[in-house]
């Protein structure tokens, strides 16, 4: 076996900018061990690294986007309270990692999401999901209240919705998480794969450096009181427009041409 197949999450760059995140263990329903959430946080440092890549979308084998945390995992640390604190303190991390990527992260969602796979979903800026597709927080029913993804959850949904889902344990449709704010788009299953593309595309299509200030913005503005908020992106909107694609794009505009980026 080549040491590719033993990769658990892979990364490629499948050009016009957008590069493919793979979760690849179908067979464990994706789950988040240690070891995968240790190699998503590699790929994730990687992309960083790849001025190619302008969005990134996270996507999974198999007929499960992602069951949240491995419970044979779980189950075999329940002495162990290092080990236990230490694999939600990685989860934390990677889940932090994603709103903090300099690029945007488009999950493309199909079977299911569950517990800290649906955090996983909630952390994406953007997410397409195939009409197929459920969302549930169950760790309720286990005895494990879903605390950590609720954290993502609550920053996507309204409280009564996020309490809902907490509370109940029960999973909801694609229609449904698209109703609540969960994910953007519902595309028939065929679908997914093409409709999650179309829209990487055209995101990364737009200034790479434009797309960097905007996406540490709204997620630095988010959780400001109103003024300050106003006050943080003024000063914010005064700093896009001395880069050089903030000139190019006015430019472009004025001139009726398509803009050069230069990622500057």
């Amino acid at each position: 076996m080549t040491e590719a197949a033993h990769e658990m999450v892979t990364l490629e760059d499948i050009g016009k900018g957008v590069g493919l995140l793979t979760l690849c263990q179908p067979e464990a329903r994706n789950s988040l061990s240690l070891a995968m959430l240790d190699q998503l946080e590699a790929r994730l440092r990687e992309v960083v690294e790849q001025p190619a890549i302008r969005v990134v979308i996270l996507a999974a084998q198999g007929k499960v986007f992602c069951a949240g945390h491995n419970l044979k995992e779980v189950q075999g640390q329940l002495g162990d309270d290092s080990a236990q604190l230490a694999l939600f303190q990685k989860c934390s991390q990677v889940m932090q990692q994603l709103v903090k990527l300099p690029k945007p992260v488009i999950a493309q969602v199909q079977g299911v999401a569950t517990a800290a796979g649906c955090q996983l979903v909630a952390s994406c800026d953007l997410a397409v999901a195939a009409e197929s597709a459920r969302f549930a927080t169950p760790g309720v029913n286990i005895g494990l209240f879903c605390s950590t993804p609720m954290v993502a959850l609550t920053r996507n949904v309204s409280r009564k919705a996020a309490m809902e889902m907490l509370l109940t344990g029960e999973m909801i449709s694609a229609a449904k998480a698209e109703q609540l704010g969960l994910v953007n788009r519902v595309v028939a299953d065929a679908e997914l794969g093409e409709a999650t593309l179309s829209l990487a595309e055209l995101v990364a299509s737009k200034s790479p450096k434009t797309l960097a200030i905007g996406k540490e913005a709204f997620y630095h503005q988010v959780e400001m009181p109103l003024e300050e908020a106003y006050a943080y992106t003024s000063e914010v909107m005064a700093k896009n427009l001395k880069t050089l694609d903030a000139k190019e794009g006015i430019c472009a505009f004025v001139e009726k041409r398509p803009p050069e980026w230069q990622g500057r």
